[in-house]
């Protein structure tokens, strides 16, 4: 039976930004919301559907560790996920890369969604497949309720009719072979969305009502928002098995200005000595998500006779970590770190370093706790030859 008589569509997931907008040091669709990173939460979405398929996400090669980890986090689902494929240099492009990935598998229609809008919910999907059955095209969208003002110079310039006006969402539906040819027709032109392609070329676009949760994650106030809502949907109190573990790691003091601290640059008379960044605060962090899911310590993981490690930022090796909690299904629900050091004094970044665990741990600040302490002159920590750290992380997983 063909997909088009069962009602299944491809879907391509546009994940080829740098999403800069949303700030943090990551592109946005690979940021820790929740305990998962949001282009997770996007696949979750579709992959809980039970007509969709293949699935391709375009993306930017020189983030596929990022798109690993996160497809990795997803753990174990019936989605039929395709290799990712490059994106080009506008969506339009990478649209066309995605549709290209999907023509062996022939498919009689398509859906193409914004990673980073994670909260397509099943109504919607259903409404704009279902709409397929009745023409080549259709928008998720919402009608405008805003009364709309013209700018000009900081005054109003006039106030514009509404009557009529929708804001367009993703996902976007089409006929396969439909929107392929009008993407082809439409190579050197520069139109802001797939719907505006099937538009230049003539064909009728519809309208199904989209979602006021639908929201595509845009700027640092989207991110906060978003977390917001993933967090209060998170099982924490429904998960039974609560784990907890310890994470301890030292360094010493070697020559530099800064060292790194929970992710953090501090500076420093001197630097800290280690294969990666030797951020000894997320180092032993990770070991202590490790110990949850008892999946051995980071040396295992990423060990330092590989040199693709050399000088690596940390936050991955914590990112890695978190994923692994997450394929089991498991959050992460509590750290507690304590750093051990005469020098530099951790009070002054202490907010920092607790905000930067918290977006890798995609974790409310309170469930973040930094403390420092001194060994009052004693050990090689009171030498001032090294700096210290201990963490305790607490895990719920399913039985």
């Amino acid at each position: 039976m063909s997909d088009l008589a069962m009602g299944r569509a491809a879907l391509i997931l546009v994940a080829a930004g740098k999403g800069e907008r949303a700030g943090g040091d990551l592109p946005k669709q690979y940021q820790f919301l929740a305990g998962r990173p949001l282009l997770t939460h996007t696949l979750a979405a579709f992959a809980q559907h039970p007509h969709i398929g293949p699935v391709v996400v375009v993306i930017d090669p020189t983030h596929r560790d990022l798109y690993d980890q996160a497809v990795a986090a997803l753990g174990a689902s019936d989605l039929a996920l395709l290799p990712p494929v490059a994106g080009g240099r506008t969506r339009q492009e990478s649209v066309m890369s995605g549709l290209g990935a999907l023509v062996a598998a022939a498919p009689s229609r398509v859906l193409i969604h914004d990673a980073a809008r994670p909260f397509a919910d099943h109504a919607l999907i259903d409404r704009v497949i279902h709409a397929l059955d009745h023409g080549p095209a259709v928008i998720a969208a919402l009608p405008v309720v805003d009364t709309l003002k013209r700018g000009q110079d900081g005054h109003i310039a006039g106030t514009v009719d509404r009557s009529g006006l929708w804001r367009a969402q993703t996902p976007q539906g089409f006929h396969f072979q439909a929107i392929i040819d009008a993407h082809r027709a439409a190579i050197g032109q520069d139109l802001t969305d797939d719907a505006a392609i099937m538009e230049a070329a003539g064909l009728a676009v519809s309208l199904v009502l989209g979602s006021e949760e639908n929201v595509k994650v845009t700027t640092p106030e989207d991110i906060v928002r978003a977390e917001r809502t993933l967090a209060a949907a998170r099982p924490e109190v429904r998960l039974p098995d609560v784990r907890v573990a310890s994470g301890f790691d030292v360094h010493t003091f070697g020559p530099g200005d800064h060292i790194m601290l929970c992710g953090v640059k501090v500076p420093h008379s001197h630097g800290l000595v280690g294969h990666s960044d030797a951020d000894v605060g997320l180092h032993a962090i990770t070991d202590g998500v490790l110990g949850t899911i008892a999946a051995g310590d980071i040396g295992q993981h990423f060990p330092p006779s590989d040199a693709r490690w050399k000088g690596a930022d940390s936050s991955q090796f914590l990112a890695h970590a978190a994923s692994l909690v997450a394929e089991k299904g498991g959050v992460i629900a509590h750290v507690d770190l304590t750093i051990i050091c005469e020098r530099p004094k951790v009070g002054p970044h202490r907010a920092a370093m607790q905000a930067r665990v918290a977006e890798i741990l995609g974790l409310s600040l309170d469930r973040v706790a930094i403390k420092a302490t001194t060994t009052e002159g004693m050990g090689f920590t009171g030498r001032s030859e090294g700096i210290a750290a201990q963490a305790t992380v607490t895990a719920r997983l399913p039985l």
